[in-house]
């Protein structure tokens, strides 16, 4: 019974907070860099403007992320709480009242998506996407936790970004010649680079965490050290590709100057790398810029 006079105050709901969590865990500020590789690859290729292209845009933009960050939030809950830079940009710690909802919200979203993919392709791309959200998932996934094995886990990381290029190629039906082939690799040798780089940062909560990692086992200054030399050879892999497009070589530079500051960092001081990761996020959207810029140069010159 409510006493006269007064007015009952309604629990808060409990769908915003989890919708916060959700869009949170996916990390929006990254959404971009999955989704571009996929739009511009799928362009390049002659694609045009197709279901296949509004389709795997927008599974890439936000399903894909909420699948390959959520289920990492999920199974890192207990690194996470131990690590500073989580709460922001760089993810959330993720509730533990959340964690059914995320997987489940994963597991629907993405499902969708997938099957009409699958639909819309042949058998090519349906095992490069096969092979691009087994990655995604073998990452976190207890059993699998590829980002616990040294090294192994720079390559599925870096399986996670290159992949949606390589499916739109394949969904389109592009031939992948030789420029073609470079320009993926040096994408892929950039993307080991940045994920080694970033683990970093977290050597010691992953430690205190029970986690492996490549930074773990090499240690601060050796694993950004290799970071250094990665970028520049994704630069060098460039070269080849011929004009203009060998011009996207000398983006590979502000990466390389961004984690120089870093080569003789120690694993007391590893968190200090954060400040260079936080350039990269940031180097990311200047960079996609200046690759769209050079993408309608190439096109125009075509």
């Amino acid at each position: 019974m409510t006493t006269t006079g007064q007015t009952p105050t309604a629990p808060a709901p409990a769908a915003p907070g989890a919708l916060r969590q959700l869009v949170g865990s996916s990390r929006p500020l990254s959404w971009v860099n999955t989704a571009y590789p996929f739009a511009a690859a799928y362009l390049l290729a002659g694609g045009g403007i197709t279901l296949t292209l509004v389709l795997g845009t927008l599974w890439f933009l936000i399903p894909y992320n909420l699948l390959m960050y959520g289920v990492n939030d999920v199974f890192d809950y207990e690194s996470d709480l131990r690590n500073p830079r989580k709460g922001g940009v760089e993810g959330v710690v993720l509730s533990r009242r959340w964690h059914r909802l995320t997987l489940w919200a994963a597991a629907l979203t993405n499902l969708p998506f997938v099957v009409a993919l699958v639909l819309l392709g042949d058998v090519f791309s349906t095992v490069v996407l096969a092979i691009s959200v087994f990655a995604v998932i073998a990452y976190s996934a207890p059993g699998l936790r590829f980002k616990e094995r040294p090294v192994l886990d720079s390559v599925t990381s870096s399986t996670h970004f290159v992949s949606p290029a390589v499916f739109a190629l394949a969904i389109a039906d592009a031939e992948l010649t030789t420029p073609v082939l470079l320009a993926l690799a040096a994408f892929f040798v950039w993307g080991m680079a940045s994920q080694a780089f970033g683990a970093v940062q977290d050597i010691i909560a992953d430690r205190e965490g029970g986690i492996s990692s490549i930074a773990t086992v090499l240690g601060a200054a050796t694993t950004v050290r290799a970071a250094f030399v990665a970028y520049l050879v994704a630069g060098v892999l460039l070269l080849p590709v011929g004009w203009p497009g060998a011009l996207a070589a000398l983006l590979v530079i502000p990466y390389a100057a961004s984690v120089a500051p870093f080569l003789s960092l120690s694993d007391a001081d590893c968190e200090r790398a954060n400040a260079g990761w936080r350039r990269f996020l940031w180097l990311n959207l200047v960079t996609g810029f200046l690759v769209t810029q050079l993408f309608i140069w190439m096109t125009l010159a075509s």
